[in-house]
């Protein structure tokens, strides 16, 4: 079943990327603030892989590179101006006997955003740079039970 969903999100970022390189007009835009959010400057974000700002990301690539690192049904149950919380699974490759031939294996993580900084492709944003794993049900191999990333931007 992770298979699947692991499978289904791929596809769905293979088709977001393929949908990022056709142009829109200005009024079809995605990135349109919230309609909650009567202050765009205070909106934090997410900056992913391809340089998209997300909100509540349901999923959010971590190895940028090769794809062998992301997390999936991202569940948040707190997104703020300062920090975001939620829980997800850490969808890993084990790289075994090489990362073209191994497999994924989930592992449930609680996912911590925080440090916002004003975004340096749009100042009208923040966004998070940390991000924190904590993983609650096993972990992969080699790794901490916390694990701390500083996000690209």
């Amino acid at each position: 079943m992770h298979t699947r969903k692991f499978r289904t999100a791929i596809m769905l970022c293979a088709a977001t990327a393929l949908a990022a390189a056709i142009p829109l007009p200005a009024s079809a835009s995605a990135s349109a603030p919230a309609a909650t959010d009567s202050h765009p400057s205070t909106r934090v974000v997410a900056v992913d892989c391809f340089s998209n700002p997300q909100v509540r990301p349901g999923d959010f690539l971590l190895a940028c590179g090769d794809g062998n690192n992301r997390l999936i049904d991202i569940h948040w149950s707190h997104w703020g101006p300062t920090s975001a919380v939620g829980r997800a699974l850490d969808a890993v490759n084990d790289c075994d006997p090489y990362c073209a031939a191994g497999k994924f294996h989930t592992y449930p993580v609680i996912v911590r955003l925080d440090r916002p900084e004003t975004w340096k492709t749009d100042s009208g944003l923040r966004q998070f740079t940390r991000m924190q794993l904590v993983y609650t049900d096993g972990r992969p191999a080699h790794t901490e039970r916390v694990v701390t990333h500083e996000l690209w931007d």
